[in-house]
């Protein structure tokens, strides 16, 4: 099954990358979406909430990508290591550093994303830190 998983998440990436959409057919409806990265970000639940974290994510960047270099298999949670490139809204300040994210699945679909800016921090939080 986490083979599975890594695909899942992995065609993900590709849906994102060809329509700047998340891929729905695999975002459970009650999917719980937490931000380690914002202070204070709360939690945003459901698809309504993750659109919600993605409006509040992106509107600090006037331009970002987001292209993954490594998935990592965690039995039911997939790591993602991905190279994040943004320039921000305000200053103009131009960023590029390694993110990672942790998708949690259950029976096909993703229930859960943890984003954190650091591939360690993400390790950790599924057991295998470095």
């Amino acid at each position: 099954m986490s083979q599975e998983n890594v695909e899942i998440v992995q065609q993900g990436f590709v849906v994102w990358g060809e329509t700047g959409e998340p891929d729905w057919s695999t975002m459970h409806e009650q999917i719980e979406m937490h931000d380690h990265d914002i202070m204070d970000a709360g939690e945003y639940r459901g698809h309504e909430g993750f659109r919600r974290w993605l409006e509040d994510w992106s509107s600090a960047w006037s331009e970002f990508s987001m292209d993954p270099e490594e998935f990592i298999d965690a039995g039911e949670r997939v790591v993602v290591v991905l190279r994040m490139k943004a320039t921000g809204r305000g200053s103009g300040v131009a960023v590029e550093r390694e993110d990672a994210i942790v998708f949690e699945l259950r029976d096909g679909m993703v229930v859960r994303i943890d984003y954190y800016n650091n591939r360690p921090q993400a390790l950790k939080a599924v057991g295998l830190a470095e």
